[in-house]
């Protein structure tokens, strides 16, 4: 039987979890009203790194697996694809040809920091769906890379309209999708061979945000 110390700290547990739901929900549909007004889209998209990096700060904190393996996985998804876009943007292998525009913030060797941050948030949250549902490693690393490749193909529009990247004719080449897939794979097959409690309770609602505002924005912005 629980005691009420036991209880006490799992309704603070409960608590924060839905207070960090409520937020994701809130940043995200602020995101896509604000986005959607011309007098505010160049505001959020200023605010866009900002909301990256909070919304992987708040998945954080509901993270278990803090083990050696965890850093591990996290630096090789953030320096992977990182590097992969280095490579893209100095030679047009991989993705194509395209530039990053201002809205992304500071850059190294021309590409936005929070890229490889966001390389890291998406395979984190993809790979979290076939956690236990997917035994085979690499059935799991091609299933996690294909939703990263779906969300990709829902991004794009509204990416380069938040002028995040530019487009060489403004044409996205279907290598750009086979690249992201061939990228997200590899570092899907990181996160699965690392050894860590990979459950947490805000990925479907962080995903699910996330995909729910890039649809949005595919009808309202401009």
């Amino acid at each position: 039987m629980s005691s009420p110390q036991t209880i006490s700290e799992e309704s603070k547990v409960d608590i924060k979890l839905w207070i960090c739901r409520g937020l994701i929900i809130a940043i995200y549909t602020a995101g896509a009203v604000g986005l959607s007004i011309p007098e505010y889209k160049e505001l959020f998209e200023f605010l866009t790194p900002f909301q990256l990096i909070g919304t992987t700060c708040l998945l954080l904190l509901f993270h278990r697996g803090w083990n050696d393996s965890f850093p591990i996985f996290g630096a090789a998804a953030f320096w992977i694809g990182f590097g992969s876009e280095i490579i893209g943007i100095h030679t047009g292998y991989l993705y194509g040809d395209y530039v990053y525009g201002p809205t992304l913030g500071p850059k190294l060797w021309e590409v936005p920091l929070v890229i490889g941050l966001n390389w890291f948030l998406l395979v984190y949250l993809s790979g979290a769906l076939f956690v236990k549902s997917v035994s085979n490693d690499f059935a799991a690393a091609a299933l996690g890379a294909g939703v990263m490749t779906a969300m990709d193909y829902v991004m794009e529009p509204v990416a380069v309209a938040m002028n995040m990247w530019y487009w060489k004719f403004d044409i996205i080449p279907a290598s750009n999708y086979a690249g992201w897939f061939l990228v997200a794979f590899l570092i899907h097959l990181i996160y699965r061979k690392a050894n860590f409690a990979k459950e947490n309770p805000l990925v479907p609602y962080l995903l699910v945000s996330m995909i729910l505002f890039f649809t949005i924005l595919n009808f309202t912005i401009e």
